[in-house]
């Protein structure tokens, strides 16, 4: 079912998925066995107390191992593939709201910028905690076979491992309080709703897309929710989309200022 279908009327908007949601949570839980492993490995005060080392290992070992899992079974989601693309793609918004320091409290609000589905702060956290996923994985693989490779590569792995993952630990926390700060981005973790006005305030450009969806045909919103660059648009359809995203729409009159610079999609 379409996002269309779901988002239609309310106070609510459907953010994310039951998929999306899963796979949120297992990467979290396995992110947080190996950052509570990996630290009773490195730490002797922690390792003696614990004991156990072995299997400690083990544990960090496999959960390291099952980490990129959830993601590449995501792919097998439309919503979760088309939430994909729009973290890969950074637009001359994104340089504004880094720029303008736009992740401080209600700043984002008032500068009125018309952000996606996503802010550049959460496209940045992400491209780094994919790739820290795929170097951790390589780096603790060379480090658990030490045959595969020379001394001066384990070593190399070992550097790169540890310096990485207390990078990574910092990216988590950080992760963690903006959420904590925020408390419809945890409801809408947790549930996959947000309320509408938090969506209008925080990422008007989304708001104004969804809306725009529910004003064409499905087949249209389908194919732009799949991200299609070549639609078939009527011209009613089409009307109805430029109307949504320059705030014209009659569901669109609350949203006031920002979403009269939204788009209909975050280019």
């Amino acid at each position: 079912m379409s996002r269309r279908a779901e988002a239609g009327g309310g106070d609510r908007i459907e953010r994310f998925t039951r998929a999306e949601r899963y796979i949120h949570r297992v990467t979290a839980t396995l992110m947080l066995t190996l950052i509570v492993t990996g630290a009773v490995l490195y730490l002797p005060s922690l390792s003696v107390r614990i004991g156990h080392r072995q299997a400690i290992a083990l544990i960090h070992l496999y959960s390291g191992w099952s980490l990129p899992i959830p993601m590449a079974a995501g792919l097998f989601s439309r919503a979760y593939r088309a939430d994909v693309r729009r973290l890969n793609r950074h637009t001359e918004t994104d340089r504004d709201w880094l720029r303008k320091r736009a992740w401080r409290r209600e700043k984002a609000r008032e500068l009125a910028l018309p952000v996606g589905k996503f802010n550049a702060g959460q496209k940045l956290n992400a491209a780094f905690q994919c790739g820290a996923i795929l170097v951790m994985t390589g780096t603790g693989t060379l480090m658990w076979f030490p045959h595969l490779v020379g001394v001066s590569m384990r070593t190399g792995a070992t550097f790169v491992h540890d310096w990485l993952a207390l990078a990574l630990g910092f990216v988590v926390i950080g992760h963690v309080w903006f959420a904590v700060n925020d408390r419809q981005a945890r409801v809408g973790m947790r549930t996959g709703w947000v309320t509408r006005r938090w969506a209008e305030g925080e990422h008007p450009a989304w708001a104004a897309e969804v809306a725009a969806e529910t004003a064409m045909p499905e087949p249209v919103a389908d194919a732009l929710e799949q991200g299609s660059d070549s639609v078939p648009v009527s011209a009613d359809a089409g009307e109805a989309v430029d109307r949504a995203a320059r705030g014209e729409a009659g569901a669109r009159d609350e949203m006031g200022g920002a979403v009269h610079q939204a788009r209909v999609r975050d280019r």
